[in-house]
């Protein structure tokens, strides 16, 4: 009962840090005190601090818990002070309560409560998610490539639950790739249609080939690769002169069978004879852990002994900091707290959550030895 009580302590001690991305608000130095007994290494650079713990315990493989201590601003409408947490019947309220506090204060607590552990267990800790991330993780990782101590098994404690606690487990993310067309006219009168070229009327015929369109059929992993367009802009807010130009921009957020290249090839049939400019660029790329890797099945096993849930694997949602650690070849997961209020007003989460949540990670810890 003492450490389930811990834990929640610990949560509400990070809550109560005004953490809004990329500042730490102190954190990052409190866990390492936390964890005075674990090698502390600061990668800090662009304004951006990062911290990884590491501690060997025997010959073995290396299991690393990765978390964020940022949380995005918390906007206006609140019932409370947003970093005043509140609890109430079970819940506690707070920006960072799901994304992604409970995750940090879940495995800190559970790598300070474990006995006996094995092989090499690590935390990287960043304060640069929620933002570019430029110097977050991922300047963390090309270090520890250097000194060759990067993991080989990777759990990001990200909110992944969809309707109950236990329910998801995230092996891998979809790629994004966002796209910015110009589509060119020549602007006239209204009233002579002839004498312009509109590109508006130009690409009238085509949206239905791209708003919503599936560039590929998706597979047992990923949903299909879509064509979402965000933005379509012309014109100078008058009824008589037709545009110069049209500008759009969409998203795709692609599967491993999707390419920037093959979303460029798409295009370019799509608009065959059009005068556009076009420029892609992809923020992150898919990724998909085995699903019969050892981590995906202790931690199905551990959830179903904490909680009773059947786990489903996913690769739904946006993007997270494992586009930034499967490149490396760690074979990664995520798993947290439910995320039906991420970056939301009164965002929460219930103290049961974290606990179980806690004793989950305690249970990986326990039989960590691959």
């Amino acid at each position: 009962m003492e450490k389930r009580l811990d834990v929640i302590d610990l949560f509400l001690k990070l809550l109560s840090a005004e953490s809004v991305t990329p500042d730490d608000a102190g954190l990052l130095s409190y866990i390492e005190n936390y964890l005075a007994d674990f090698e502390a290494t600061w990668v800090n650079e662009g304004g951006v601090k990062n911290l990884f713990l590491t501690k060997q315990f025997s010959k073995g493989s290396h299991l690393c818990f990765a978390g964020h201590v940022d949380v995005v601003p918390a906007g206006k409408g609140w019932e409370t002070n947003p970093f005043v947490p509140m609890i109430d019947e079970g819940y506690i309220y707070a920006r960072g309560t799901q994304d992604m506090k409970s995750g940090v204060a879940a495995f800190v607590q559970a790598v300070r409560d474990m006995e006996q552990p094995k092989g090499r267990i690590s935390l990287l800790l960043t304060s640069d998610e929620e933002g570019d991330g430029t110097y977050g993780t991922q300047i963390v990782l090309k270090h520890l490539e250097q000194i060759n101590l990067l993991p080989d098994y990777c759990i990001i404690a990200e909110p992944t639950c969809e309707e109950r606690f236990g329910d998801t487990i995230k092996i891998g993310r979809r790629g994004s790739i966002n796209g910015y067309l110009t589509l060119k006219g020549k602007q006239g009168h209204a009233a002579y249609p002839e004498k312009a070229i509109n590109p508006i009327h130009d690409i009238a015929s085509i949206l239905g080939y791209i708003a919503g369109h599936n560039l590929d059929e998706g597979d047992a992993d990923f949903a299909p690769s879509k064509m979402v367009i965000t933005d379509i802009r012309a014109g100078m807010e008058v009824t008589n002169v037709t545009p110069h130009e049209l500008r759009m921009m969409f998203n795709v957020r692609n599967s491993t069978k999707t390419t920037k290249e093959s979303v460029e090839a798409y295009i370019a049939k799509v608009f065959e004879g059009l005068d556009y400019e076009l420029l892609l660029q992809q923020g992150s790329f898919p990724f998909v852990t085995n699903h019969n890797s050892q981590i995906v099945n202790q931690l199905r096993d551990a959830i179903r002994e904490v909680t009773g849930v059947e786990t489903k694997l996913s690769t739904a949602g946006g993007t997270s900091d494992g586009r930034h650690i499967a490149p490396y070849g760690i074979e990664v997961v995520e798993f947290g707290v439910i995320n039906d209020r991420i970056h939301a007003i009164n965002e929460r989460t219930s103290i049961q959550e974290v606990e179980n949540l806690y004793k989950i990670f305690v249970k990986i810890l326990e039989r960590f030895d691959y």
